[in-house]
């Protein structure tokens, strides 16, 4: 089958034929029908994430079920399903408590390979690794099966694939992380298409203020159709200064940054007010650091924290993305900019770092 494998940072994804291992017990195969372009996958790309290499990267995708081994009753051969890129075992403190996307029930091996510490993937006898355990830039997926999610089969495969990362992670971020309430105001910085989930999820949640802030017109106008009641592009105003406007001089109760970098962090951090809370969505590269001022911190009681994945619990909550896409409540179409076949993958990246996607989407 074909994947799309990166051999070294900066060189780009080469498009190969590989081998493939069949599933053992409580794996799946799956056979890939559609993967989100994400900047997740750019971190490691570009050497921000050091990761072991070779990889077949993607992480946000969705596919049919063709095959289970022992041990597998979540699915089943036919099942629709969308990938959860974090493990679910079930047993260790996280998954008890319903905070699943911490699940530490299997950090005895890598990330990169499968449970039991193999592969499933060779090219020419070399052994080739998973992002995530997943890796589904690739016809074809050998999983955990606990990381698939069954879902209705009318969900459509491009918008399905979306509901794999950046949809949950925006919206999450509102409802599962910050919980913020009805009539609360809120900054969202960073519009692509993590962004314009947090933009969404606001308004799912009945904020009143939902200002939302980049560097480009284009993706502002974007936020517009997904509930943005107010646009700043914060090359040509303060976006801080903004909201302090709209909120008499006391700044937002909640802002979200949803690029990750210092000085996204800082700005998140002075746009609330006291006693409101600043949430870090985007995830940085691995060195960034943000020099925070603990006085004021403690003098206005302000609230920093980050959330992986939204906070999202997969099994309940992608179901649920389902029903509400379904039910015309959740806009998924509109994050769809672009299609490409696997051999276009490197354009799609291209598309994604000068700004010109929501998201691009690999159907295969």
């Amino acid at each position: 089958m074909k994947a799309a494998v990166l051999y070294k940072a900066n060189m780009g994804l080469e498009v190969v034929d590989v081998e493939q291992q069949g599933p053992k017990a409580g794996e799946a195969r799956v056979k890939v029908k559609a993967a989100g372009v994400c900047h997740s996958d750019w971190h490691i790309m570009n050497g921000d994430w050091p990761l072991p290499l070779p990889m077949v990267l993607g992480h946000e995708a969705a596919g049919i079920v063709e095959e289970v081994a022992g041990g597998v009753t979540n699915v089943k051969p036919g099942d629709h399903v969308i990938f959860s890129f974090r493990p679910h075992c079930g047993r260790c403190l996280y998954c008890s408590i319903g905070r699943s996307i911490l699940c530490d029930g299997h950090n005895d091996t890598p990330r990169w390979v499968l449970f039991d510490g193999t592969h499933r993937l060779t090219r020419n006898g070399d052994e080739i690794k998973q992002m995530a355990r997943i890796g589904t830039f690739a016809e074809q997926v050998v999983c955990p099966a606990e990381q698939l999610v069954p879902i209705r089969k009318e969900m459509p495969w491009p918008q399905a694939a979306l509901l794999g990362c950046c949809v949950p992670t925006g919206v999450g971020a509102v409802t599962r992380c910050a919980e913020v309430e009805p009539g609360a105001s809120v900054m969202i910085v960073g519009c692509g298409g993590v962004g314009l989930n947090v933009v969404q999820g606001a308004r799912l949640a009945g904020a009143g203020i939902i200002v939302a802030v980049d560097l480009l017109d284009n993706k502002l106008e974007f936020a517009k159709q997904f509930g943005a009641t107010h646009t700043v592009n914060a090359s040509k105003s303060n976006a801080v200064e903004f909201v302090r406007g709209l909120t008499a001089g006391r700044g937002v109760d909640y802002a979200f940054d949803a690029i990750g970098g210092e000085a996204t962090t800082l700005q998140i951090l002075d746009a609330i007010r006291p006693g409101g809370t600043a949430v870090i969505v985007g995830m940085a590269a691995m060195n960034v650091r943000a020099p925070i001022t603990p006085y004021m911190m403690a003098l206005q009681e302000k609230c920093i924290k980050g959330t992986m994945y939204g906070s999202v619990r997969p099994n309940l909550d992608f179901p649920w993305l389902v029903d509400q896409y379904l039910a015309g409540h959740l806009k998924i179409d509109e994050l769809v900019s672009r299609t490409y076949r696997l051999e276009e993958i490197n354009d799609g990246f291209a598309a994604l770092r000068s700004g010109q996607v929501a998201r691009g989407v690999v159907v295969f």
